[in-house]
């Protein structure tokens, strides 16, 4: 073993020194702006990468002799280039001139403000495909591809597709996120569920994180920042992939890809897969789910492209919420919402069922050398919601999880809420059209200007529906509804199938606890110019939004609300400044009047029409930034210092008084508390570096360091959401002691990536400190405004390795990751009523077969 071990470093040396490593950038001949992944392949084998948000590619050699390197970008005529010379070659811009009949290969810049690192003015980072498929691929969360940038923390949670992300402090509700143009935090209320979006691993191209206020031109929810979420459409070579992949308590993954090629003027891409799993990690989150993506790509002339897409990702799986500390110390991985039904089968009271087909369609016309016109018209139909608890009659086993088969034992006739249980559905449907429209004009080398508009129309439905009765044969349920006689009684039950859910959910007779729907009409109006002058560059951007909300309820306060437009703005300005092309500084600034969601604006978004009062006013966001960027031939380092002031929220939120024990389950209730007139402050200083070193060696690091802290609030009021109930009221504070919770204000990370001849390694380290607890106004017993400490600080160690070979013109790729390698115990978030950690070593080895 030990003469076996010698042999292997020996050869991994040798490798070392004899690798050759080839370098260059793709660009356009006439504008000489970088074509965004376009392939380069080693001639003669499945050796290849694609170029970077800057045109940039780098490969690793494999065969001896002089080798010939296949350029190609769909649009464009493919090029070979021979690499002369032995060592590390770097063969500068590479022209492909334009064939007139081809296709353009990544979504149309001009609606998904994709921007340079040396070019433009604001803090950014971008993650290529290779780490997306390296590192997010499989029982890892989307958002993981994320965690090494400055001031980004995601908290990993333990049911699939759970995760949550902050950016520089703030949430990722007011984070904006945005899918080839198109956004996607919902329109009620601003959140994410990564569960709808499982299928981004196999299909994003790259990923972009703008920190602050980015260069967005939309008026979007950026308070944090932007994620500008780039899929591939149609690829230039014939060929696909398919894998298969296992993990951690029972997870598998199987998926399949194919790719048509250029087909005269068409071309198409599709990707199908499947996945399930006993639980992820802790006990209790089962899950399975599918991902589908089909891309058409169609040019009828050298000046109009038009590319289809339809993606989705149905999923169920179950989900573990708060926990106390003692519980968590004793066993991590307990879940006290699942148990076994009556045929012995896993069964979770808390259980996430959702369908959101996505679909756009893109249109680029090059009205003519110096003018485009860029437009996405996009649609998304959600289908599903996560069940829950119905009544008071849960029985529990001796080790604290849900009896099912006694709770059905125990149950017969027509139940009531005070004596008996069911498992509900709380379902949220949802329809929205939108179209993203920019219209850009080069008025000179110096001067581009855009202006576009943005329209969007949103409904959403909100009720629940029972899915098992345990034994009973209806249920009673006329609480709340304004017209059911007291003996109503409802006695269908709905499947939480994710397919089914499309079709299969209640109708009003069949609804219970609450029916109601909001309406959100959305119309925006933005622009752009920008003057870069030698060595110089200079934007101004603006835009204004009208949004119309209404409330109609079906329930308790049958019929529509008042109708309520609020208008909203922002302006933002930022310059740069190129010493030597090496050495640039940036400064930016801008001024949110952001309107507040929809939720936000109604006393109890459930069960009335009635608005809260005074009105809720729109919030106020001034950010600073300041920033330096280095660039060397192999080395690139990032310095930015921002401040960020966020003035008159207003936050209204429900939460389920479950403690997460079962002896603290008799006072469960929902609590409502409606917090005006939020201040805070956040200001840091973020700093990221690579260096590209030793024949395809890359070293990144970065650091953060926030003070993130609330300095006022308003009033805080706090009920029963269940009856309605004051539960407390208290006027003003100063919070100017008061952190932030949730995501670490310190934090920092290196990682190290090797590629040569087939062979692929990671590794990453993360530390997290000064995470502060979740402070107490949002408790239902104090409005005590002060520290309640902080969680231990904790870090990650995560690690993979792959190695590809070629079968004649095809080839398999075998690779093994692991996640939190030490299988480290840690604490990443509280809550109102408790705490969340993440998952335990986890980890998945796939084989990829590629045609």
């Amino acid at each position: 073993m030990k003469k076996l071990f010698t042999l292997t470093i020996l050869a991994c040396m040798t490798l070392f020194v004899s690798a050759q490593t080839v370098t260059g950038v793709v660009v356009d001949p006439s504008s000489g702006d970088p074509l965004i992944g376009a392939t380069v392949i080693e001639k003669g084998t499945t050796n290849g990468t694609i170029t970077d948000i800057d045109g940039k590619f780098s490969i690793v050699i494999t065969e001896p002799g002089e080798p010939v390197l296949l350029v190609s970008f769909l649009g464009y005529n493919p090029q070979e280039v021979s690499v002369m010379g032995d060592g590390n070659v770097s063969l500068g811009n590479i022209e492909l001139a334009p064939d007139g009949l081809g296709l353009d290969e990544v979504v149309i810049t001009g609606t998904m403000d994709i921007v340079r690192d040396r070019k433009t003015p604001v803090a950014v980072s971008t993650i290529g495909v290779r780490e997306i498929q390296a590192k997010a691929v499989g029982n890892v969360e989307f958002p993981e591809v994320m965690k090494n940038t400055p001031s980004v923390y995601v908290s990993s949670q333990t049911g699939f597709g759970d995760s949550q992300m902050w950016m520089r402090g703030f949430d990722q509700i007011n984070t904006a996120f945005l899918l080839n143009g198109q956004p996607i935090n919902g329109m009620e209320d601003g959140r994410m569920y990564w569960s709808n979006w499982s299928g981004m691993s196999d299909v994003a191209t790259a990923v972009q994180v703008q920190r602050g206020l980015g260069s967005s031109k939309l008026a979007i929810s950026s308070v944090g920042g932007t994620v500008n979420i780039v899929t591939k459409t149609v690829e230039n070579q014939q060929g696909g992939f398919a894998r298969f992949m296992v993990g951690n308590d029972g997870y598998l993954k199987g998926t399949l890809a194919y790719n048509s090629g250029l087909v005269g003027k068409w071309a198409v891409s599709a990707l199908v897969d499947h996945w399930q799993a006993d639980r992820k990690w802790a006990e209790g989150t089962f899950g399975q789910g599918q991902s589908y993506f089909l891309s058409v790509g169609f040019k009828p002339n050298e000046r109009n492209t038009f590319n289809f897409l339809v993606t989705g990702a149905p999923q169920n799986h179950g989900q573990r919420w708060s926990q106390s500390l003692e519980t968590l110390e004793e066993d991590p991985k307990f879940n006290q919402h699942w148990g076994l039904d009556s045929d012995g089968n896993i069964l979770s009271e808390r259980y996430n069922y959702y369908h959101k087909p996505v679909m756009n369609l893109i249109w680029d016309f090059d009205i003519d050398e110096r003018t485009t016109l860029s437009s996405v018209l996009y649609a998304s139909f959600g289908r599903g919601g996560g069940t829950g608890d119905y009544g008071r009659g849960r029985i529990r086993t001796e080790e604290g999880q849900v009896d099912f088969a006694a709770i059905e034992a125990s149950q017969s006739g027509i139940g009531s809420f005070g004596d008996n249980y069911a498992r509900r559905a709380s379902v949220n449907n949802h329809q929205w059209y939108g179209n993203v429209t920019t219209f850009k004009k080069n008025l000179s080398p110096d001067v581009d200007v855009s202006v576009g508009a943005d329209v969007r129309f949103y409904r959403g439905d909100h009720f629940r529906q029972i899915v098992n009765y345990f034994g009973l044969s209806g249920w009673n349920e006329s609480f709340r509804h304004a017209t059911r006689p007291s003996d109503y009684v409802v006695n269908e039950s709905y499947s939480v199938n994710p397919w089914a859910a499309l079709t299969n959910f209640a109708p009003e007779g069949q609804r219970i606890a609450y029916d109601y729907s909001e309406n959100i009409n959305y119309q925006g109006a933005f622009g752009q110019l920008e003057y870069t002058p030698g060595n110089a560059s200079t934007f101004i951007q603006g835009s204004v939004s009208n949004q119309f909300y209404q409330r109609e309820g079906r329930w308790s306060d049958i019929g529509k609300s008042d109708s309520v437009n609020k208008l909203g703005y922002n302006v933002k300005a930022g310059a740069s400044y190129s010493f030597d092309l090496s050495n640039i500084i940036f400064f930016n600034a801008g001024f949110y009047s952001r309107q507040p969601f929809l939720d936000n604006i109604f006393e109890n978004i459930r069960y009335s029409n009635d608005f809260i009062e005074p009105e809720i006013e729109n919030e106020n966001v001034i950010g600073l930034e300041l920033g330096y960027k280095l660039f060397l031939e192999s080395f690139a380092a990032n310095i930015n210092l921002y401040n960020t002031n966020w003035g008159n929220r207003t936050n209204v939120s429900t939460f389920n008084n479950d403690a997460g024990t079962p002896d603290d389950e008799s006072d469960d209730f929902a609590q409502r508390n409606i917090e005006r007139g939020i201040s805070q402050v956040h200001r840091g200083i973020e700093i990221d570096m690579r260096y590209d070193f030793l024949n395809g060696f890359l070293l990144k690091g970065y650091a953060s360091f926030g003070d993130w802290k609330y300095t006022a609030i308003d009033r805080v009021t706090v009920f029963n959401d269940d009856t309605g109930a004051l539960i407390g009221e208290e006027d003003g504070s100063d919070l100017s002691d008061v952190h932030v919770p949730n995501a670490p204000q310190t934090s920092f990370g290196i990682g190290a990536s090797y590629r040569w001849n087939g062979i692929s390694f990671f590794a990453d380290y993360n530390y997290y400190d000064r995470l502060f607890q979740r402070n107490n106004f949002n408790s239902s017993e104090t409005f005590l405004r002060e520290e309640i400490g902080t969680l231990d600080p904790y870090s990650l160690i995560d690690a993979g390795v792959g190695y590809r070979f070629n079968i004649g013109e095809s080839g398999l790729e075998l690779r093994a990751n692991v996640y939190n390698v030490l299988d480290s115990f840690y604490i990443n978030q509280t809550d109102p009523f408790g705490f969340l950690n993440g998952n335990g070593r986890t980890w998945n080895l796939s084989l990829k077969y590629i045609f």
